[in-house]
C-alpha cells in the first residue's frame, strides 16, 4: 500500500502522535476479524465498575464536546432542558446546550426544522449572557450545518476571542475553512487543536483534514484509533462510518460493507451508514440489497444527497420513472431545507448538471463558489460548465478541483473522471486517458452510472500513438514571469 504521507513528502504534526497504519476494523475496541467473519467481543471492560450514565448525561456531555449521540438520548437530554427552561428561562447554559442538542438532532435527521429552533435557543443565550463561548460555539455549528462557512467562521473566531482554550471551536473553524478553501488556515486549527486536547474526537477530526489532503494512510489510522477509544457505541458507530467511506473512496468495497454493517450494527440510527450500505452494494451488483438500504436510510433520514444517489441507481437499472421520483424528492427537500437556512447549492446544482438544466446548474454554482470556494463546488462547477458546453472553463476549475498545490488533495475518483471527460471533450486524448485510467485505478466501481461510460470513453479513445508518448530527453520548456 501507497503511503500517502510520504508522497506528499509530509511528516507528522507537531504535538500529534504519530498513528500505524492498520486495518480499521481489526484494531477497534472489541472487534476480531476470525475466519473472515466479523465477530463482536462484549461492550465495556466486562468488570463490575460504576454504572454507566443516564441518557440525558450521555447526551449533555457528547453535545458539549461535539461528538456523535445515540438519537434516544438526545431526546431525552432535549425534553429535560426544554422543561427545566420553562421553569428558568434566564439559564443562558440550558439555552447554549438546548440549541446544540437542536443542531444535533437536525444533523442526523435532515430535519431542518431543528435549526430555526437551534438558533432562537443559542440566541437567547447570548442575550442572557453577551460573549457566551458555548453559545457563539453553537451558532458555528449551526452554521457548518446549513453550510454557511463563513457565518460559520466568523462564529467560530468570536467564540475563540471569548474563550481562547475553548477546543470545541477548532472543529468547528476547521470545517469552515475547508469549506472556504483556505486548507492552510484549517491546518492551522487543526495545529492548535491537538495542542489543546487529546482524544478519539480529535482524531477523528484529524482524519477529514488528512483525507482531505489526500493522505488516506494517515486518515485510515487516525479513525482507527479514535474507534479504538470511543465511549460509547454511537460515537463508535460514526467513526466506522467515516472509515467505511474511506474504504470506499480506495475501492476496497468489501471492508467498506463491514465498516458500514457494524456501525449501523452499534447504532441503529446511524442512517449514513446505511445510505454507506446502498452505495457499497451497488457498487458490488448487488442491487436489491442496496435499493433496501438506500430506501431505509431516506425514510429516516431524507437527505437530498441520498434522493439523488437513489435516483441515479433506479436510473442505471433503466427505472426511469422510478428516478424521476427521486429527483422530485430531492427538489422537495431542498426546498424544504431552504426553509430551514440550509444551503443546499451544491448537491442541486450536481443533480442539475447531470439531470435537468446544466445552464442553471452553472449560474447556482458560479454562486455557490463566490460564497464558498472549496473543492467540491470547484468540481460540481467544472462538471457543470462541461455539461453546458463551456469546456475550455470547465477544465480550469476541474484542475483546481485536483490539483494538490491548490488544495485538491482529495483523491476522488468522481473528480479525476470529470477531469478526464472533460479533457477528452476538448480532444486531449493523452491527458483524458490517463486521467480515466486513474479513476478506475482509485475506485474500479465509484459509480454505477459512470463507470460505463469511463469504459466507453477509454475504448473510444483507444491505445496511446506515438504522439501521446512524452519525449523524454526533450528539454523542459522555460516559464515565463507571468507563471
Amino acid at each position: 500500500m501507497e503511503n500517502d504521507a510520504v508522497e506528499n513528502g509530509q511528516g507528522t504534526r507537531p504535538g500529534f502522535p504519530r498513528v500505524r497504519r492498520r486495518v480499521l476494523l481489526a484494531s477497534v475496541a472489541g472487534c476480531a476479524v476470525l475466519g473472515g467473519l466479523l465477530t463482536l467481543l462484549p461492550w465495556g471492560s466486562g468488570g463490575a465498575g460504576t454504572p454507566p450514565p443516564a441518557p440525558g448525561a450521555r447526551a449533555l456531555a457528547a453535545v458539549t464536546t461535539g461528538v456523535a449521540v445515540a438519537l434516544p438520548d438526545l431526546a431525552v437530554l432535549i425534553d429535560g432542558r426544554e422543561r427545566h427552561l420553562r421553569a428558568h428561562p434566564g439559564d443562558a447554559e440550558s439555552w447554549a446546550v438546548l440549541g446544540a442538542a437542536y443542531v444535533e438532532q437536525g444533523r442526523r435527521t435532515s430535519d431542518p426544522a431543528n435549526y430555526p429552533k437551534a438558533e432562537e435557543a443559542l440566541r437567547r443565550s447570548l442575550k442572557a449572557r453577551e460573549q457566551n463561548a458555548g453559545a457563539l460555539d453553537g451558532m458555528a455549528a449551526l452554521a457548518n450545518a446549513r453550510r454557511d462557512f463563513r457565518a460559520a467562521r466568523n462564529w467560530s473566531e468570536a467564540a475563540l476571542k471569548a474563550d481562547r482554550r475553548l477546543w470545541s471551536a477548532y472543529p468547528q473553524l476547521i470545517d469552515a475553512q475547508t469549506g472556504l478553501g483556505d486548507y492552510k488556515a484549517a491546518d492551522k486549527a487543526l495545529d492548535r487543536l491537538v495542542e489543546l486536547r487529546k482524544g478519539p474526537e480529535v482524531l477523528a477530526w484529524a482524519a477529514g483534514v488528512y483525507r482531505d489532503r489526500g493522505r488516506r494512510e494517515d486518515a485510515a489510522a487516525a479513525l482507527s484509533d479514535a474507534a479504538a477509544g470511543a465511549g460509547t457505541p454511537a460515537e463508535r458507530a460514526a467513526y466506522l462510518e467515516r472509515g467505511g467511506q474511506l474504504a470506499f473512496e480506495r475501492g476496497d468495497l468489501d471492508e467498506a460493507l463491514r465498516y458500514f454493517r457494524e456501525a449501523v450494527r452499534l447504532d441503529p440510527d446511524q442512517r449514513a451508514a446505511l445510505a454507506g450500505q446502498g452505495r457499497t452494494l451497488a457498487a458490488l451488483g448487488r442491487t436489491t440489497e442496496a435499493l433496501n438500504a438506500y430506501r431505509a436510510a431516506f425514510a429516516k433520514q431524507p437527505d437530498p444527497e441520498y434522493a439523488l444517489e437513489l435516483g441515479e441507481l433506479y436510473e442505471s437499472l433503466g427505472l426511469e420513472q422510478a428516478a424521476r421520483v427521486q429527483y422530485d424528492s430531492l427538489r422537495e427537500r431542498v426546498a424544504r431545507s431552504a426553509e430551514g437556512g440550509v444551503d443546499d447549492e451544491l448537491v442541486l446544482g450536481r443533480f442539475e448538471a447531470d439531470h435537468g438544466d446544466p445552464e442553471a446548474a452553472v449560474r447556482r454554482l458560479r454562486d455557490e463558489w463566490r460564497r464558498q470556494p472549496g473543492i467540491a463546488v470547484a468540481d460540481a462547477l467544472g462538471w457543470a460548465l462541461h455539461r453546458a458546453g463551456e469546456d475550455e472553463e470547465a477544465l480550469k476549475f476541474a484542475r483546481v478541483a485536483t490539483d494538490r498545490h491548490r488544495g485538491g488533495g482529495v483523491r476522488s475518483a468522481l473528480y479525476v473522471y470529470h477531469l478526464g471527460m472533460i479533457e477528452r471533450e476538448l480532444e486531449m486524448p493523452g491527458a483524458a486517458r490517463r486521467h480515466l485510467q486513474e479513476a478506475l485505478r482509485i475506485s474500479p466501481r465509484f459509480s454505477p452510472t459512470r463507470v460505463p461510460l469511463a469504459e466507453q470513453a477509454l475504448r473510444e479513445l483507444g491505445e496511446p500513438s506515438v504522439e501521446d508518448v512524452p519525449d523524454m530527453d526533450a528539454e523542459p520548456e522555460e516559464k515565463s514571469e507571468e507563471e
